[in-house]
């Protein structure tokens, strides 16, 4: 597990927004300290230097997330091929 960063605040639309440490890919696996599946990384915006990450929360209280540690998941994702 690899640490994203800590999780700011809730915004109205249910989503975290946490201050990167780490910058993960779009779509990837976010979980939480015990390795449960939080959401998924929905969008990153701010500047470069310090940037910010949007989760989509998939648990009925995303409040409980505020001022937690998340960590991307090391398993690889599928990679769907375009071609065919």
């Amino acid at each position: 597990m690899k640490e994203v960063g800590r999780v700011l605040h809730i915004s109205p639309s249910r989503k975290a927004v946490v201050k990167a440490k780490r910058v993960p890919r779009i779509g990837e696996a976010v979980v939480d300290e015990e390795k449960r599946r939080v959401g998924m990384v929905s969008d990153v915006f701010g500047p470069t230097v310090f940037p910010y990450v949007e989760v989509e929360v998939k648990s009925e209280d995303p409040q409980k997330l505020v001022d937690r540690v998340l960590y991307v998941s090391s398993s690889k994702r599928k990679v769907r091929s375009r071609r065919k």
